[in-house]
């Protein structure tokens, strides 16, 4: 059952939702004028940064909870003509992961989709730094997440041919010694020759959630979710169903960083609901 915010900053001050879905901060974050994608709380739930289409670039903006009020949401990267979205916050809050088609220190042209990061400077995020070899490809590459070790996880089209560059799958960059290491396709529990992607791991890497556009599906892109067995393995991934998955497109799933509420994208606009709607999908 929906409730009263556990602190007077919390989630903009609504009621948290039950296990069936609502409009996140309609007016303030969910508005009818453009698209927003993906979103991310700090741990603290202080600030909230969320990816907004325009019809022309894609933006990141934050809103943060000061001085006792939440203020009004800002741009950030506010002076680029390039595009940035899919905001995810690295472990211990200090990174700031996007992607963006901004070019490289060769060119002034715009690229493909690369992962990039910010540094945590102050009350502000450092220029952006591209996240470079191996993460990053000649092809597209998408949503950043992380477990708690820091491992990455990401899908790419590096490994689709030209007549299906559609065909995107998921990856896992493991983190060590500060660095990135050669990232692995996830198994066919995970991926298929169709499209996988916007990937969000639990700090624990006990279950993922992605989207993909299967046949048995509801719309243009559904969500799945996938468990991790007592061997190690993932389980194959099962649908979150029609509470979640409608005859549109949902996509850009987050959990809260507690594991109370679960966000995600649906037809352009940011939903969430009580994480309890995974009970139950577990399928050993």
């Amino acid at each position: 059952m929906a409730q009263e915010p556990e602190a007077p900053f919390a989630y903009f001050g609504q009621k948290t939702p039950d296990t069936i879905p609502e409009l996140f901060a309609p007016g303030l974050v969910s508005r009818k004028d453009r698209h927003e994608f993906g979103s991310v709380f700090t741990a603290d739930g202080r600030e909230f940064y969320f990816g907004v289409d325009t019809g022309e670039q894609s933006e990141i903006h934050m809103v943060r909870w000061e001085g006792g009020v939440w203020g009004e949401p800002q741009k950030l990267f506010a002076d680029s003509p390039f595009s940035h979205n899919d905001p995810m916050l690295s472990p211990d809050g200090s990174r700031l992961y996007y992607i963006s088609d901004r070019p490289g220190t060769e060119t002034r042209h715009k690229k493909d989709y690369d992962i990039w990061f910010s540094l945590r400077e102050g009350g502000g995020w450092s220029p952006p730094i591209n996240a470079g070899y191996p993460v990053n490809s000649p092809a597209n590459e998408y949503y950043a997440s992380f477990a708690a070790d820091g491992s990455l996880f990401f899908a790419s089209n590096h490994g689709a041919g030209t007549e299906a560059l559609y065909n995107y799958d998921i990856y896992r960059s493991p983190w060590k010694d500060g660095s990135f290491r050669t990232p692995v396709q996830l198994p066919a529990a995970i991926n298929t020759p169709h499209y996988e992607a916007d990937v969000f791991v639990s700090p624990d890497e006990s279950y993922m959630i992605f989207c993909a556009v299967r046949r048995e599906g509801s719309g243009q892109g559904d969500l799945y979710i996938s468990f991790r067995g007592g061997d190690g393995l993932w389980l194959p991934a099962v649908n979150l169903g029609e509470t979640i998955n409608t005859p549109g497109h949902e996509l850009c799933p987050f959990v809260t960083a507690d594991g109370n509420y679960f966000f995600f994208t649906r037809d352009g606009d940011i939903y969430w609901a009580d994480s309890q709607i995974f009970k139950g999908l577990r399928k050993d």
